[in-house]
């Protein structure tokens, strides 16, 4: 795998993080020699959305389509 910014080598790497949690947290992540990038599952997952352009569906006022009447309450 090469790197998206430096096109240097990546390397699979576990991250451990002590800081925000109450118990140690590790994450498999690729991390790049020359530049040190990090990739992991959640980084590459956004990143594909923001490729397809999936994020003007989620903006308010975006492309989603509205209810026709509004909505409704059932019980």
């Amino acid at each position: 795998m090469y790197c998206m910014r430096c096109e240097g080598m990546m390397v699979q790497d576990e991250l451990i993080d002590l800081q925000e949690s109450s118990h140690p947290m590790r994450i498999q992540a690729w991390r790049c020699v020359s530049c040190g990038n990090l990739v992991d599952p959640l980084i590459l997952r956004h990143r594909m959305v923001q490729q397809t352009g999936a994020l003007r569906f989620l903006a308010p006022g975006g492309l989603a389509p509205a209810l026709v009447g509004g909505s409704k309450a059932i019980a």
